[in-house]
């Protein structure tokens, strides 16, 4: 679809498939991988043919290793705060209104983790590890390892985590609560792309403010997230999918989403 150097960038029908593409380094996150995969979901954003977004790493050693320590010599403390306060690839998939899966091929490890934590759907492989290891380094997590991760699996499983460093494997992470499904490696793609393109037969639109009103569950308190619900649930009878839903589910054949 659109030439990068550390990414690879494909469409299969309605879902598109982003690959972090730097094998050597176990596809450890850099500056360029961010800008580019930034770059890569500014244009998918309008993208009226993709649905539903994958984000996976190349090979089947790792999802993705970790941010590239090679980096963190050369940063001062004030040039990585405004690099993590800028437009961070962590917040852009989080923000991304269509539905993203991370497909977890190996390790998901520190920065692999926080984007893994960014996305709506985790699917791992049964060799997966995960971890937070920051501490081991004397610092802590920035991509929002404490955030989302207390959020998905509660303040005391991430505390333990991120405190210890420690590495869990793709069971322990299903028990936990940080991923969806686990696939053997043979079957992760092939499982992976049957949830994707289920997801991506349903309405484009509702599949958008359902997104909203899931993340904005975790912002808000019980009263101001029923009635933003009912505001985008409201929203969806303004659409023409709407109406295409209703009449096939009265005339019992399969619905034809148009995303308006």
């Amino acid at each position: 679809m659109f030439d990068f150097e550390t990414i690879l960038l494909e469409q299969r029908g309605a879902v598109a498939v982003l690959t972090i593409n730097r094998p050597d380094k176990l596809n450890a996150l850099n500056k360029q991988v961010h800008l580019e995969s930034v770059a890569a979901l500014d244009k998918l954003r309008h993208d009226e043919t993709v649905r539903v977004l994958v984000i996976t790493g190349s090979g089947n050693k790792a999802f993705i290793a970790g941010a590239d320590i090679a980096e963190f010599a050369e940063q001062t403390p004030i040039g990585q705060r405004n690099f993590f306060y800028e437009r961070t690839l962590f917040n852009t998939i989080d923000s991304f209104p269509k539905p993203v899966i991370a497909m977890i091929n190996g390790f998901c490890l520190g920065g692999g983790n926080e984007l893994a934590l960014a996305c709506d759907i985790r699917i791992a492989s049964e060799t997966a590890k995960f971890s937070q290891p920051e501490i081991n380094l004397g610092i802590m997590p920035g991509g929002g390892g404490t955030q989302r991760l207390a959020r998905l699996i509660g303040e005391g499983r991430a505390m333990e985590l991120c405190l210890t460093g420690d590495m869990i494997d793709a069971e322990t992470a299903l028990r936990f609560g940080l991923v969806n499904y686990v696939f053997p490696p043979d079957e992760l793609e092939g499982g992976t792309m049957k949830i994707a393109e289920k997801i991506a037969e349903k309405a484009p639109i509702a599949l958008q403010l359902t997104k909203e009103a899931v993340k904005f569950a975790a912002k808000s308190n019980l009263d101001e997230g029923l009635r933003r619900e009912v505001d985008l649930f409201a929203l969806c009878f303004s659409t023409e999918d709407k109406e295409e839903g209703v009449r096939a589910f009265l005339e019992k054949r399969k619905p034809n989403f148009k995303g308006r």
